[in-house]
């Protein structure tokens, strides 16, 4: 992993701000920890019923993972460790429970990052736009869903801990799989939206090279050609930076990562750091 520590923290990961009262019984393993954020964080589509504020839906902006465990001890100082109920968890996306687990992965020395893709799970025949964890463990990264590891009222999927190949597509691997012609681009896309088609999987793969690189964005985030792309304005050149794209994080080299993330397409602008 010459170039890139994923035992160490990146701009959106840094839990040094977090009171040490608060991480004090986070376990020490990646089992335990993949389990803690869904007793931490809810998603908004799990909010009905719970009758929340309009103002804890902001919630779900927040970028650092610092700034994600703010808004849960301001509804519960207890230790993170410890379960709250649903109405006092801080409003998240998928991609605030990978963030969390991340962060807290990374607090412990144990090499993760987040993937931006497709989960193939969610509804029958549809890649939804979703994001898991993988942490590092005998030589093997094993993806996990952070969102549904710990929460036993879950039937999506048997083994959310430790995901079988296919069910879940980083960005890259479904623009591939799309080339040559293994899936069909109009079945991928954001759950509760028309937004669907090969643009919704550049955009994944560009935010998972950008995770890969330990920047983590939200998943509305947009940089680069991102915009023309969704409008239908690049052309065979952008495609060819996709299928380089695809190839590098498929391929995982460190040095090639780091690499072709600083082409100004691809790089996160430092303004969107903040």
């Amino acid at each position: 992993m010459t170039g890139i520590d994923y035992t160490t923290p990146g701009p959106l990961t840094d839990l040094s701000s977090v009171p040490p009262a608060a991480l004090a019984g986070v376990p020490a393993d990646a089992d335990g920890i993949s389990r803690l954020a869904s007793s931490l964080i809810v998603h908004p589509h799990e909010t009905s019923g719970l009758d929340l504020p309009e103002a804890r839906f902001a919630d779900n902006q927040l970028r650092h993972a610092d700034q994600i465990v703010a808004a849960i001890l301001r509804l519960d100082d207890a230790p993170l460790h410890v379960p709250r109920e649903a109405t006092r968890r801080a409003v998240g996306t998928c991609r605030h429970f990978t963030v969390l687990t991340v962060a807290l992965l990374r607090w412990r020395g144990i090499p993760a990052r987040a993937r931006c893709g497709f989960a193939t799970y969610f509804r029958p025949g549809l890649g939804l736009d979703h994001w898991v964890v993988e942490h590092l463990r005998d030589g093997r990264w094993i993806r996990t869903d952070a969102q549904l590891a710990g929460d036993a009222s879950s039937t999506v999927l048997p083994h959310p801990e430790d995901l079988d190949d296919g069910l879940f597509l980083t960005g890259g691997e479904a623009w591939t799989a799309w080339r040559e012609g293994r899936i069909d681009a109009a079945t991928f896309g954001v759950g509760g939206t028309d937004n669907f088609g090969p643009a919704e999987i550049q955009g994944n793969a560009v935010r998972d090279l950008a995770a890969l690189n330990k920047v983590e964005m939200l998943p509305w985030d947009e940089w680069g050609r991102m915009d023309a792309a969704y409008k239908g304005e690049t052309g065979a050149d952008y495609d060819e930076l996709m299928d380089r794209v695809a190839a590098v994080t498929a391929g995982d080299d460190p040095q090639e990562v780091t690499d072709l993330y600083a082409a100004a397409d691809l790089r996160v602008p430092e303004a969107l750091l903040h």
